[in-house]
């Protein structure tokens, strides 16, 4: 099949985004460790006082989310209907396994199996941490990983979409209820409705208006054409910027705790693995075209990591254990879903072609 042999072409950021990641990371720990001063100035700068919502932070990841919010169709729900297989499948993992089976995953490993070199004061963080990172699917890179595997972009933005109306109402009672139920740490409930209604909500609200209201008047063809692409410098570029700014506020942990950091990892890593194994299974048995069961199975794998730190450093601070697993979590992202993008696209074989099942999946 020629289509599946001719290499998927990324731009400069996406081919090099682990190295990227490298580069910010050693960025970072080198801005906190030279200017502790300056690093902690930044690192004081709330959304009011006790929100700990960190100024710097929240306007950085509002200029990578806005971006992501305005390329949601919720018009594209409307023909769901006629192939909800896939969808069902992706919610099914995203929402009734994914955060239990990370909640169970990170309490049996660091309370127990690695109990020996974690304290249990820094396992209660790790664990809320990884359950912060599990309850909040991955928005923006999913079409990255969707691209690359040949994934229909249609039905994966119908899959984004509802994952995001889902996490508006799900994320903070699923974290609340999870952690308290893994960890002997509590979750102040009105910072963790805070973060939902500053990262999640707000943006939400804003890329929706504003590109029904941008296509209404300069339509379709000028918003994703000219209007869209204007953003993506500033995605990149704002990306890059927080995780330096991560980095920085986690220098201390991250050079103290390199090993914890190993640790953290494992469990990380096995959760990837099982969910995306799982959707891409269960896609399989139900006969979903692979232009389907390829993104579910990343979207499944895939964090929206952004978030996940931004709700972390808001609950338990920027210097917290929450927050370094949530950081783990960034930098095992990027590798980790390339191999299973590899995976996915290596056994296209699996599934039946296209022609054949369009029609009835």
């Amino acid at each position: 099949m020629s289509e599946a042999a001719a290499p998927k072409r990324l731009n400069v950021f996406e081919r090099w985004l682990t190295l990227w990641v490298a580069l910010c990371m050693v960025a970072g720990v080198a801005l906190g460790k030279l200017f502790p001063g300056a690093t902690d100035a930044v690192r004081k700068l709330e959304f009011g006082e006790g929100s700990q919502i960190n100024v710097a932070i929240a306007v950085l990841i509002w200029l990578m989310v806005y971006p992501m919010m305005l390329k949601i169709d919720f018009t594209s729900l409307a023909g769901v209907g006629r192939r909800p297989k896939g969808l069902l499948v992706t919610l099914f993992v995203n929402w009734l396994v994914k955060p239990f089976s990370m909640a169970f995953l990170a309490w049996l490993f660091f309370k127990n199996v690695f109990a020996a070199w974690i304290p249990a004061g820094l396992a209660d963080q790790y664990i809320a941490g990884a359950i912060i990172l599990a309850a909040a699917p991955c928005t923006a890179m999913v079409f990255v990983w969707s691209y690359l595997t040949d994934g229909d972009p249609a039905y994966t933005l119908v899959q984004v979409s509802v994952n995001d109306l889902i996490m508006l109402v799900l994320f903070a009672p699923i974290v609340t209820f999870l952690v308290a139920g893994a960890s002997n740490l509590t979750v102040p409930f009105k910072v963790l409705l805070l973060s939902v209604l500053v990262f999640i909500v707000i943006p939400l609200a804003l890329g929706s208006l504003s590109r029904t209201l941008l296509i209404r008047a300069r339509g379709r063809a000028w918003f994703e054409g000219t209007f869209l692409p204007v953003f993506h410098p500033v995605t990149v570029v704002a990306l890059l910027a927080t995780l330096v700014l991560i980095f920085a506020f986690q220098a201390d942990n991250l050079l103290t705790n390199w090993f914890h950091v190993v640790l953290i990892a494992v469990p990380l890593l096995i959760q990837v693995y099982f969910n995306s194994g799982l959707a891409y299974g269960l896609m399989k048995l139900l006969k979903v075209p692979h232009a389907v069961a390829a993104p579910g199975a990343l979207i499944g794998a895939s964090n929206f990591f952004e978030l996940a730190v931004a709700t972390a450093i808001a609950l338990y601070g920027p210097g917290s254990g929450a927050a370094l697993a949530t950081v783990v979590g960034v930098l095992v992202e990027v590798p980790v879903m390339l191999s299973v993008c590899s995976f996915c696209n290596r056994t296209r074989g699996w599934f039946p072609a296209p022609a054949a099942t369009a029609p009835s999946s």
